[in-house]
């Protein structure tokens, strides 16, 4: 098992909280510990899952979404899809 399989759920689409530049920058604690986002006043990601009760995007029976993945491949803010596969990963050590 990799180190990334172990990480702790810490946001609700899957970015690891640890290898953000602005989690110590911006004091921000994963938007699982906080109210609402510091780039902004809330995340369309972050309250479909809190609205659906789930813990992460991997727990969704609709996974992975348009939305999310819209904001996986985003030109911008994307990842390429790294924070999906990392909800894949949180998914099958609930299993």
């Amino acid at each position: 098992i990799g180190s990334d399989d172990m990480t702790m759920v810490e946001s609700r689409c899957g970015i690891l909280c640890s290898d953000c530049g602005y989690r110590d920058s911006m004091s921000c604690g994963g938007c699982v510990h906080i109210d609402k986002p510091f780039w902004g006043d809330s995340c369309a990601v972050k309250n479909c899952c809190e609205d659906k009760g789930l813990e992460h995007c991997g727990e969704c029976g609709n996974f992975p979404c348009d939305q999310l993945n819209q904001f996986a491949y985003d030109k911008e803010q994307g990842d390429d899809g790294k924070r999906i596969e990392q909800c894949r990963k949180w998914r099958r050590m609930s299993e």
